[in-house]
């Protein structure tokens, strides 16, 4: 005879194997639903056929699974609609992690082309200050002030790092071109006219500058009667678009190929547009 506890043991132990037996089945479950998401569509018609034909063999009325082959054909399209939808998000992910990347490697290339360019430009702009202090004292004075000016907005995105702004890479061109325009004087005419609404916008470090350099070294400087240089930004089609033109001489026929990049275009007006991020 039993006693007590050997019913409570035996409960326990039953209750152990259905939760084993309801593990494998949930599991079996997921994979044969894994299996319909992947298959095609002519295999699974393929499989479902032989399956019909052996069970015409074996059951008398093998039509009683025509409702089970139903059900099987509606998990298909739910199932395959959850793997499309797995894949593109997964998709969206890859090219997400890609144009960070690219992203990240721009900005280290133009980290680089400014560590490049700021020694060069310092030390040219230092060595016209003192060449003026000895022939013009009041232009070599508001050099100095346009050099303090152009520290102090590029120091603090130096210190800072981050991501710079539009309005930031503007106010750095303002400076640099308030410093040219007293090297080159009435030859340069510089114009701004960004929105307000837009200097918020995130904008690689340098770009605009660099730009602008390329616009007064290629069109500007060497036209004898110099001319007119506009920084100006808009929205056209979704996109942030920043350009600089000049009025100088602009690419010859032959330079222009070499120019067609995202960050030039032929003639005086060199743009560059990315979709704005705030």
């Amino acid at each position: 005879m039993k006693k007590p506890g050997d019913y409570k043991n035996t409960t326990e132990s039953m209750n152990d194997s259905m939760r084993e037996i309801w593990k494998m089945l949930v599991k079996l479950w997921w994979q044969f639903f894994d299996w319909l998401a992947v298959v095609p569509k002519k295999q699974l018609a393929i499989v479902m056929f032989l399956v019909f034909v052996t069970a015409s063999f074996v059951f008398r009325d093998p039509e009683q699974l025509l409702p089970f082959f139903l059900i099987i054909i509606i998990i298909k399209v739910l199932a395959g609609g959850k793997h499309r939808a797995e894949q593109t998000a997964e998709q969206a992910t890859e090219r997400a992690d890609t144009e960070q990347l690219h992203r990240s490697l721009l900005e280290a290339r133009m980290e680089a082309l400014q560590a490049q360019i700021e020694p060069h430009f310092l030390f040219n702009t230092l060595a016209s200050i003192d060449q003026l202090i000895q022939t013009d004292p009041p232009r070599a004075s508001k050099m100095q002030q346009s050099l303090i000016r152009y520290l102090r907005s590029a120091l603090p995105q130096m210190r800072e790092g981050g991501r710079p702004s539009l309005g930031q890479q503007v106010a750095l061109s303002t400076a640099f071109l308030e410093i040219m325009q007293v090297r080159m004087e009435e030859r340069l005419q510089p114009a701004v006219n960004v929105p307000d609404g837009l200097k918020s916008a995130v904008f690689p470090s340098m770009m605009l500058q660099t730009l602008v350099e390329n616009s007064i070294k290629h069109g500007l400087e060497p036209k004898a009667e110099g001319g007119r240089l506009e920084i100006a930004a808009e929205i056209r089609d979704g996109m942030l678009e920043v350009s600089v033109t000049d009025s100088g001489l602009g690419f010859a026929p032959n330079r222009r190929a070499a120019w067609a990049s995202p960050t030039s275009a032929s003639g005086s007006r060199r743009c560059t547009t990315a979709r704005p991020n705030w």
